[in-house]
């Protein structure tokens, strides 16, 4: 069989042609592709830029101490008679004093001597020695029972090269004239270092005794000096003596009179190792070589009582220094077996004292391998030196417990340690007269991780706590620069708005996607975005000025009005069921959203009306000394704070055991149905408030109270307010993506739940939402972003104190507010400017990793939504 086909010729016009793209548009799409890989690159390279650029200013907090240099010198006599000495600021001269009166001062770089006058003690050597921390201030106890104050200071200043004194003797690069140094500096000028003694006439403590301990502070005014000063004498006695000087102001004449007070005697054959008394003269410290401390109480100078004796040493260890530490506050003991410990005195519940003060061991240091010989404390901050006969020289910074510097001393056992005024120098005096200084830069000693994010025992605290306070107005003050407060004010300003914000969010989502005509929704989304562009400053200001204040005043409907809204919308709803099918289908989205206003209303009216019966039956009549604990009980509140989860979980209850006898959500909609369910709503709002007041009632009894906790004391600028304006900021942020992510969701998902009998109310929980949950866990993360780095409205509603404590009615200061507001202050690469820069890094962690684990989580919710 064969089978014939015809040709059939296609005209050429009718055959496709392969349409040619132009080399412009190809061109273009190269430069796109490549415009945007590069632009993505760039954005990962940024961040990342970001990241390196805070981790380079933040890792010099954590690399301790570092040797510029070191040179040493040879001091004149013998070093076992020094007792102090000193370093000048720009580290150029140092200075030695010893028991017989000589001061040496010695160019540091030559070690030439210069020449100092002498302390003229009229042939006789000093048996005790004190000095202040700050100032040069010295005190000499000696054998026949005399004492004698005296100064020595180092003085610097700025000549011209024309006033200098002709003959000058070269210092390498300095000069001398015997007595002063003259270093050049900037321009034709130099800086003359000098030093200056004085010693006042003796002073009669005792008769026949020898003054075997002595520690000196002064204070009063110009016109009326006063010197407090302890001696303890060869028998045991302990005395304080307040040395009053009166200036008259014609004549100029001083006239010091002294007045001794014995106090308790020491017991018999206390060998005392040293004397110390506190600036206000209200404490006194004796302790003996077996480091056995006996403190007084001498507030009262007429009845003056030994407080304590307690042992700070273990076993035959022996006391090496026991020394205040800039403050007087924290008492630096060190011991023979190389023990370091930092003590505190404070009150104690329950002491065995007379005062209700005790020495506590707050901080106990790394020991060294040999017995302490020499210490030396700082002159501006809890830094100080210790030396061992081992020849190890370590700087220690005793609230951070770290250990700065650890060096080796050459010259035998140290006889002297001095710190220089800046911290930026060591010396120390060995038993041959060397004399070894090393120039060191430990800029951050306050600054380890275990300090800024964990707790820290410091000077006046009863234990150790996580606190911020970057500045005071003292000398003494210690900065306390944990990150853990501004952390936890971070955290709680977002749970707070989150806990406003992400409810109002989501139902506005919902409504706008599920529930509204596409025109409708073409009004109400661009309004609800347009609340973003508030800059953020406008609404910090309005709520620190205007809402603040209103809520303090009508703090009670303020409160009340969490119950009232969420009511009159829920009745609302109700009552809208009980209306006939056709006329409810008649009316659109507009008419509801109107009269939803119009119970949002009904619900700020009642809130208004009923605030104040509201506080008298909750709150005792006074809301904030409720809150302060002084009236009331916490039974009722805790009522309220039950009530919500207390009517959720009897709604569940009531759906499983109780949802197919009633039939109501198989049942047609009209009256019958709208009264069955707003009754049921009725029984299970009456049921959780029956089942919340036992709970609360039961909890009361047992003594939990939520004040103390998630309320307190009342300010006026705190989380509550807070809360309203960052969420008012958030709100059209998780509005926006949430809303976006349910209006995405496929047609045919919601068309087959209706299909199937379910309420839009349903379709939307049911289906729609789950489907949409990982758009809706974006947007929430996104709001939590937003409310992290938010800066001026917790700066300016917030009250900006670092507290710890769930209080909402209490304020805060997050890691953002405390940048804006201490970096302006901050000296640049200064501890405070570079830990405000750790605050800024650890915000830059948290956001990211909240931001990847939100990321991991959508995934999750896109591959099972994908399922469907």
């Amino acid at each position: 069989m064969t089978t014939q086909t015809d040709a059939v010729t296609v005209p050429k016009s009718a055959v496709p042609t392969r349409r040619v793209t132009r080399r412009s548009v190809l061109i273009a799409d190269k430069v796109a592709d490549w415009g945007i890989r590069i632009g993505g690159l760039s954005v990962i390279v940024a961040v990342f830029g970001i990241m390196v650029f805070l981790m380079q200013v933040v890792v010099p907090l954590f690399t301790g101490g570092r040797v510029l240099a070191q040179q040493s010198f040879k001091i004149v006599g013998a070093a076992d008679t020094l007792v102090a000495g000193g370093l000048e600021e720009t580290k150029v001269v140092a200075y030695t004093i010893g028991r017989d009166g000589e001061v040496g001062l010695y160019h540091v770089a030559s070690g030439q001597r210069l020449a100092v006058p002498l302390l003229d003690f009229g042939g006789k050597r000093a048996t005790a020695f004190g000095r202040s921390i700050v100032g040069g201030e010295i005190a000499f106890g000696f054998a026949d029972g005399t004492v004698r104050f005296g100064k020595v200071s180092l003085s610097a200043e700025i000549v011209p090269a024309t006033a200098l004194p002709a003959g000058l003797q070269s210092l390498g690069a300095d000069r001398t004239d015997g007595s002063a140094v003259f270093t050049p500096i900037s321009g034709e000028q130099f800086r003359k270092t000098a030093i200056a003694v004085e010693l006042d006439a003796e002073q009669r403590i005792v008769d026949g005794r020898s003054i075997v301990a002595i520690d000196y502070r002064s204070g009063g005014t110009v016109e009326r000096p006063v010197r407090t000063f302890v001696t303890v004498d060869d028998a045991g006695v302990p005395r304080l003596s307040l040395a009053e000087t009166r200036v008259n102001m014609l004549t100029r004449q001083a006239r010091t009179t002294v007045s001794t007070a014995e106090l308790p005697p020491l017991p018999t054959g206390t060998r005392v190792a040293r004397a110390m008394v506190s600036e206000k003269g209200d404490q006194v410290f004796v302790v003996d070589r077996g480091g056995v401390v006996f403190r007084y109480d001498t507030r009262d100078a007429n009845d003056v009582k030994l407080a304590e004796t307690r042992d700070l040493l273990v076993g035959d260890v022996l006391v090496g220094s026991f020394d205040f530490l800039i403050g007087e506050q924290s008492i630096v003991v060190t011991g023979s077996d190389g023990s370091v410990a930092v003590y505190f005195r404070l009150p104690q519940p329950g002491a065995a004292t007379t005062d209700g003060f005790r020495l506590v061991l707050a901080h106990d240091l790394k020991p060294q391998m040999a017995p302490i010989e020499a210490f030396a404390p700082s002159e501006r901050g809890k830094m100080f030196v210790t030396a061992d006969a081992g020849g190890g020289v370590t700087l220690r910074h005793s609230t951070s417990e770290q250990v700065l510097l650890s060096l080796t001393q050459t010259g035998g056992a140290p006889k002297l340690a001095v710190l220089a005024p800046r911290e930026d120098a060591i010396m120390v005096v060995g038993a041959d007269g060397t004399a070894t200084v090393w120039d060191v830069s430990a800029p951050h000693p306050e600054t380890t991780w275990a300090s800024i994010f964990g707790k820290v025992w410091y000077e006046g605290y009863d234990e150790p706590v996580f606190t911020w306070q970057s500045s005071s107005g003292t000398d003494s003050f210690e900065p306390k620069l944990s990150l853990v407060p501004l952390i936890f004010g971070t955290l709680k300003a977002t749970f707070y708005a989150l806990l406003f914000a992400v409810p109002i969010a989501l139902l506005a989502a919902i409504y706008t996607s599920e529930f509204v005509s596409p025109r409708m929704r073409g009004t109400l989304k661009p309004v609800v975005e347009m609340m973003a562009s508030l800059p953020s400053v406008v609404l910090g200001f309005i709520a620190a000025l205007v809402l603040a204040p209103l809520v303090e005043t009508f703090i009670s409907s303020v409160l009340l009005a969490f119950v009232t809204l969420p009511m009159a919308l829920v009745i609302g709803a109700y009552l809208w069921q009980l209306l006939p099918r056709d006329m409810s289908l008649r009316f659109g989205g507009g008419v509801k959203l109107s009269l939803a206003f119009v119970a949002l209303a009904v619900g700020v009216l009642m809130a208004a009306y009923a605030g104040p019966a509201f506080e008298r039956a909750f709150f005792a009549g006074d809301v904030k000394a409720w809150a302060n604990g002084d009236a009331g009980s916490g039974g009722p509140f805790t009522f309220l704070l039950l009530l919500p989860p207390a009517y959720v979980a009897v709604v569940i209850l009531s759906e499983r055991v109780l949802g197919d006898w009633l039939g109501v959500e198989q049942a047609p909609p009209g009256l019958r149905t709208g009264m069955v369910d707003g009754f049921r709503w009725l029984a299970t709002l009456l049921a959780a408030g029956a089942v919340a007041a036992a709970v609360a009632t039961a909890l009361t009894a047992a003594g939990l109270d939520a004040r103390g906790g998630m309320v307190s004391t009342y300010v006026q600028r705190n989380t509550l307010v807070v809360g309203f304006a960052m969420g008012f900021a958030v709100i059209p942020i998780i509005y926006t993506i949430a809303e976006d992510a349910l209006n995405s969701v496929p047609e045919h998902l919601r068309g087959a739940s209706l299909a199937c009998g379910a309420t839009p109310w349903q379709t939307a929980t049911r289906v729609i939402l789950p489907t949409a949950m990982s758009g809706v866990f974006a947007a929430i993360m996104v709001g939590m972003g937003r409310a992290v780095g938010e800066t001026m409205i917790v700066v300016m509603a917030a009250g900006n104190t670092p507290i710890m404590e769930w209080n909402i009615f209490s304020g805060l200061r997050a890691l953002s507010a405390n940048i804006a507001v201490e970096l302006p202050e901050a000296v640049k690469d200064g501890t405070l400017y570079r830990t405000l820069f750790l605050a800024a890094l650890t915000l830059f962690v948290v956001t990211f990793v909240v931001n990847t684990l939100a990321e991991i989580v959508r995934q999750r919710f896109r591959k099972r939504s994908a399922q469907l």
